[in-house]
């Protein structure tokens, strides 16, 4: 079997809502104004759902599907593909999924591309030949990883996205009533403005785990006051509290805070997570899989189980190939005590499939059938593609 064709899909999908809701000041983003940031975020936000997605065809007609976390600039990812990943898989054997890796890896290697959008192009075709290896065997791509731990993913309600505490508070006690057992705040708002939220979001749905998504704004001294309160409240996690490249922030933040300290975003490779790791920097690893592959999040994962520390995959703005990806990952890692379940995301993630992902409030159910378990509507997808 050999690789005849790589070919890309960049989609830009309008939306009802916008990833993470409406503004701070109560503002919906005009999907005109191209890209912007969410004070008191730094990063850009688009109005649109975006990704990539990969389709990797052999001469024996099996193929497989792709996609990179691309929720801004897909069409770099995609070029990336395009000229140099992609020809050069061509006429290659895709059942040699982690030499394959190892292969790509190293071409733009000794020039430091390992991270960035290059990984992203990186773990876009890894799911797509994961998937495909998966239909050639006829078995889902957890058993090819050596097996399921579990069926049944539990996962938690990411973002709560209303600006304002009340909002957040009745759309937790809406959640609690539908089954969440947990749920992550998008904050990072200030110490005494996060706990007011944390804690209306508390009283408004007692027993419901809750953890923070700090978006890296914290300087150290301030990630500790608010670290200890959190303490106090039991938190689930704290995710991204320092920025991103700080690891002997996060570290020392780690040392003096009982709530673990979620990190992985950011990151794309075994080399990054083993400085993390190994510093003892950061208590639940969060590796996207539409950012570092299925190949490189299991590696990641052993990592991890090597040093005691659970891996909470990541996931955002990904579609169904991603989301696929991700839960099966998730399923054949030991120690994976959730999942990321994104509500506004969802229904775009899922337009794609012929048959929706399987979930409930509570988590999801691994998909069935050889790879991933999905089956992309090719018409969708080129009337999405054609509308973008």
């Amino acid at each position: 079997m050999r690789v005849t064709q790589v070919r890309t899909y960049v989609l830009k999908q309008p939306t009802e809502t916008a990833y993470l809701g409406k503004l701070n000041d109560g503002s919906a983003p005009a999907p005109d104004q191209g890209y912007f940031v969410r004070p008191p975020w730094r990063s850009l936000y688009s109005a649109f759902m975006e990704t990539v997605l990969v389709r990797v065809t052999t001469d024996e007609g099996v193929e497989g599907w792709g996609e990179a976390l691309a929720p801004v600039g897909p069409e770099v990812v995609a070029a990336i593909i395009d000229r140099m990943l992609g020809p050069w898989l061509v006429g290659r054997d895709p059942l040699r999924v982690r030499p394959l890796w190892d292969g790509m890896r190293d071409l733009m290697r000794e020039r430091g591309h390992l991270a960035g959008h290059q990984a992203d192009a990186l773990a876009a075709l890894d799911i797509a030949l994961w998937d495909l290896a998966g239909k050639a065997a006829g078995l889902p791509v957890a058993q090819l990883l050596g097996g399921a731990y579990r069926t049944e993913i539990p996962a938690y309600i990411s973002g709560l996205p209303e600006p304002t505490d009340e909002g957040r508070a009745e759309l937790a006690a809406d959640w609690a009533k539908r089954g969440a057992s947990m749920v992550k705040l998008a904050l990072g708002n200030g110490v005494e403005e996060d706990l007011a939220t944390y804690d209306a979001v508390a009283a408004a749905a007692p027993g419901l785990g809750i953890a923070i998504d700090a978006h890296w704004v914290y300087s150290l001294p301030q990630a500790l006051e608010l670290g200890r309160e959190l303490d106090r409240r039991r938190a689930l996690f704290f995710e991204a509290p320092l920025a991103p490249e700080d690891i002997a922030g996060h570290q020392e933040l780690a040392s003096r805070v009982t709530t673990p300290i979620a990190v992985g975003e950011a990151l794309r490779n075994r080399y990054e997570f083993r400085d993390w790791f190994d510093r003892r920097a950061t208590g639940l690893a969060q590796p996207d899989v539409a950012r570092t592959g299925i190949t490189e999040a299991m590696t990641i994962a052993t990592l991890a189980d090597a040093r005691h520390i659970p891996v909470a995959c990541h996931h955002s703005v990904g579609l169904g190939v991603s989301l696929a990806a991700g839960l099966h990952v998730a399923a054949a890692v030991a120690d994976s005590p959730f999942f990321e379940l994104q509500p506004t995301t969802l229904p775009y993630a899922q337009r794609i499939l012929r048959t929706p992902i399987t979930h409930t409030a509570s988590g999801f159910t691994l998909p069935q059938g050889p790879g991933l378990g999905i089956d992309i509507d090719q018409e969708v997808l080129d009337d999405l593609v054609q509308g973008g």
